[in-house]
């Protein structure tokens, strides 16, 4: 008998852009820190510190590539530190955070759609998420975040749906019209409307909003270098801590005076006609109070990585020692420990377990959404496998092996996509080997 794999191949990546990017040798996927990967259903953009490649279908081998190159700021050495799709039903974007602070919006041609100060520092994550109405949520709603070492940033989805339509709007209907020559890089840069958007300090930490506890407080569970686990309430109001009144005009005034002298000795020293990006002045906007909650430390252990599952009730924490906690968020309680998982990478995913439902006599029976069960899927590079867990107390399902040089990733949150007549869609787990260049998606189903 031919043994079973858990694992449905989709295409092949492999394409003479990617050597701009960094492969060519074994493990050029996970050995470079700098490496960023983030995944649609049909598309993968890969960036290193400079540029942005974009392949659209990796099903099809003539489908276009298209390689990004912003405009960053040689004098502070900006570079790209982060990327993450945006997708709403007829529109995809790849949005990129830089390290210093700027968030940049790309069509799939490699336009700059927007562009926008947040907060001087490092952008280390950029996160979609949303909760759709149904019978047990009253109301949906869909954000973006913007995580950065203790500050976390966040706009209403409704509000970058806008901006894309207006701007996509405008793009056709220049179809037929010439475009005006390329403006100069200060017109260009003011060319931008702000988008709006609360920012919050939390301390040392990196964190991810849970979601909205109330109409004026939202929920956020953190990890950082001194903490496995701290919690906060943010508020939506502009009343600030002390700490945050403080932070909010020493550190932007600080910013803005290093900005104006490296500007300074850029225009004095440049030679090359080429201009260089032209910063903002603007200072960012105060902080929103953040009160911490709770505070789990044991040292040295302190948290790595930090995965919330789709509605937030769940996070799977990873930490220095080789340990993967699961944290019920609203309870704020460790409820599940795994130990031996060193540099181990965890998402959530779903899975059919009603095998009646799915072998029904019915050959057009789609699953939904009360067929399938929330699981916890577990990258352990170095055993070189891939366990799911059913949450949140349940057996291990299945153990896949996993080739050397490979990565987990999945689909970002659909924006404003459809719930009425389409089939549910469940949360998958793709795996992208970066020696074969081969993406494949883990099996849903729980058949022996």
């Amino acid at each position: 008998m031919a043994r079973r794999s858990y694992k449905i191949d989709l295409g092949c990546i492999a394409c003479d852009e990617l050597t701009e990017i960094g492969a060519g040798k074994s493990g050029w996927l996970v050995d470079n820190p700098n490496l960023l990967c983030a995944i649609d259903t049909h598309s993968l953009a890969l960036a290193n510190r400079s540029s942005i490649l974009l392949i659209l279908s990796w099903s099809d081998s003539n489908a276009s590539r298209v390689m990004v190159r912003p405009e960053l700021s040689p004098i502070e050495a900006e570079f790209i530190s982060a990327i993450e799709w945006f997708v709403l039903d007829d529109v995809s974007v790849v949005v990129a955070g830089t390290s210093c602070g700027y968030l940049l919006v790309f069509s799939l041609r490699g336009e700059l759609i927007h562009r926008q100060m947040i907060y001087p520092g490092r952008v280390l994550k950029l996160r979609v998420r949303g909760t759709k109405k149904d019978l047990i949520q009253d109301t949906s709603s869909e954000e973006f975040c913007v995580i950065m070492p203790g500050v976390v940033a966040r706009f209403d989805g409704s509000d970058i749906q806008n901006m894309l339509h207006k701007w996509f709007e405008e793009e056709y209907s220049q179809i037929w019209v010439q475009k005006p020559k390329s403006q100069d890089s200060e017109d260009f840069e003011n060319q931008y409307v702000k988008l709006p958007y609360q920012l919050w300090n939390i301390g040392k930490y990196a964190a991810f909003i849970l979601g909205q506890s109330s109409q004026r407080y939202y929920c956020a569970v953190a990890v950082g270098e001194d903490a496995v686990i701290s919690a906060y309430r943010l508020s939506e109001d502009k009343g600030r801590s002390l700490v945050g009144e403080l932070l909010s005009k020493v550190v932007p005034a600080a910013f803005s005076t290093v900005a104006s002298f490296s500007k300074l000795i850029w225009r004095s020293e440049q030679t090359s006609p080429k201009k260089s990006p032209k910063k903002s002045e603007e200072k960012p906007q105060p902080f929103a109070r953040a009160s911490p909650l709770t505070c789990f430390k044991d040292h040295p252990r302190k948290g790595e990585k930090l995965t919330l599952s789709p509605s937030g009730t769940l996070a799977a924490i990873t930490d220095s020692l080789g340990r993967i906690l699961l944290l019920d968020t609203q309870a704020l309680v460790v409820v599940r420990l795994w130990k031996g998982y060193r540099d181990a990478s965890c998402l959530f995913m779903e899975m059919l377990v009603n095998k009646d439902t799915t072998s029904s006599s019915s050959n057009h029976y789609e699953p939904v959404k009360s067929d399938y069960c929330l699981c916890l899927a577990i990258h352990a590079p170095r055993k070189g496998i891939i366990e799911i867990w059913q949450m949140r107390t349940g057996p291990r399902l299945r153990t896949i092996p996993c080739a050397k040089g490979s990565k987990m990733l999945q689909p970002t949150y659909r924006v404003g996509a459809s719930t009425s007549s389409a089939p549910y869609v469940p949360l998958e787990v793709f795996f992208l080997n970066g020696d074969s260049g081969v993406i494949s998606v883990l099996s849903r189903t729980l058949d022996s």
